[in-house]
C-alpha cells in the first residue's frame, strides 16, 4: 500500500510532496462557499471502514488518560452510519455509540452503556453535551446538513505548506446548534479541513480541531491523528487512528441497535 503522509510538525516535508499539487490549486476557480461546503460534506470517504483508535485526554497539568475504541464505518447511498465501542479501559470498556443519518436532514444519535445494560437515545437538546467526558460534544459526533448554514469563503491561508480556503459557515435562524460560527481552513487539493475553529458569541473560539497527521490510504486522504481542544480550559482530546482498512464489504445489521446492545 503506498502511503502520503502530512504531519505539521514536519511542514518542510509536505512542502516536497505537494509541490506540484499546490501549483495547480492556486489555479483553481475558487468556488461558492455552499459548493465547497458541499465538497467537503460529500467527500469520498470509501464505502465502508473499519480501524481501531488510541483516544488521549489531555489536560492543561496532570497525567493523560488513554482510552482504546473499534470503529466501524459506512458511506451508502450518500448516507452515512458508524458504530464505535470503547475497548480499554474497564471504566468504559463496552459503551457504545451509533449514528445514524436518516436521509430527511437528522441524525440520530444512540448511546449504550454496559453498567445499565440499556441504550439511550441523544435527543436535541443534549447535542450540545460532551461525548463521554472528551473535548468533543454529541454534535461535534455528527455530519451537519450543507443547507442548515449559510457559508461563506472569507480568504485564504497556508497551513503548513498547504493552501486553505477559510471557510466561515453560520447556523440558519431554523437550525439547531450549539455554535454561532464554524470557521474551517479546507485544503484546497484534498477538500477536508486541516483546522477548525468553534465560535459561540463573540471574537474568539472556545474550541480548536486540528488535523496532526494526514495519510493517503487506498486514495483516500484519511485525518490519522487530529486533536481537539478546549481553548478556555487547555484540555485536549488527542484520537491516532490505526490499522484503518476500506471498502471491506460491511454489512448493514452491524449499524443497528440490537449489534449496539451485543
Amino acid at each position: 500500500m503506498h502511503v502520503h503522509k502530512y504531519r505539521p510538525a514536519l511542514g518542510v516535508t509536505l512542502l516536497l510532496a505537494l509541490a506540484f499539487w499546490l501549483s495547480l490549486s492556486s489555479a483553481m476557480a475558487q468556488p461558492s462557499g455552499e459548493e465547497l461546503a458541499r465538497s467537503v460534506h460529500d467527500r469520498d470517504v470509501g464505502e465502508d471502514m473499519t480501524s481501531h483508535q488510541i483516544m488521549e485526554l489531555i489536560p492543561a497539568k496532570g497525567q493523560p488518560r488513554v482510552r482504546e475504541l473499534d470503529i466501524a464505518g459506512a458511506d451508502r447511498d450518500g448516507l452515512r452510519k458508524s458504530l464505535l465501542r470503547f475497548t480499554a479501559p474497564a471504566d468504559i470498556q463496552g459503551t457504545g455509540f451509533l449514528t445514524l443519518e436518516d436521509g430527511k436532514g437528522d441524525t440520530e444519535q444512540f448511546l449504550y452503556l454496559p453498567a445499565l445494560k440499556r441504550t439511550r437515545r441523544i435527543v436535541a437538546g443534549q447535542k450540545s453535551r460532551s461525548f463521554v467526558n472528551t473535548d468533543f460534544t454529541f454534535e461535534d459526533m455528527e455530519r451537519r446538513p450543507v443547507e442548515d448554514s449559510e457559508h461563506v469563503i472569507t480568504g485564504e491561508d497556508s497551513l503548513n505548506g498547504v493552501t486553505c480556503w477559510i471557510l466561515e459557515s453560520r447556523p440558519k435562524p431554523a437550525s439547531e446548534s450549539q455554535y454561532a460560527m464554524i470557521r474551517a481552513w479546507v485544503a484546497k487539493e484534498m477538500l477536508l479541513p486541516l483546522k477548525v475553529d468553534f465560535f459561540t458569541d463573540g471574537k474568539e473560539p472556545v474550541k480548536r480541531y486540528t488535523v496532526l497527521q494526514l495519510e493517503n490510504i487506498q486514495n483516500i486522504w484519511t485525518e490519522t491523528k487530529v486533536s481537539m481542544e478546549d481553548l478556555e480550559s487547555g484540555h485536549r482530546t488527542v484520537l491516532e487512528t490505526k490499522n484503518i482498512k476500506y471498502n471491506t464489504g460491511i454489512q448493514d445489521s452491524v449499524f443497528t441497535q440490537q449489534a449496539l446492545e451485543q
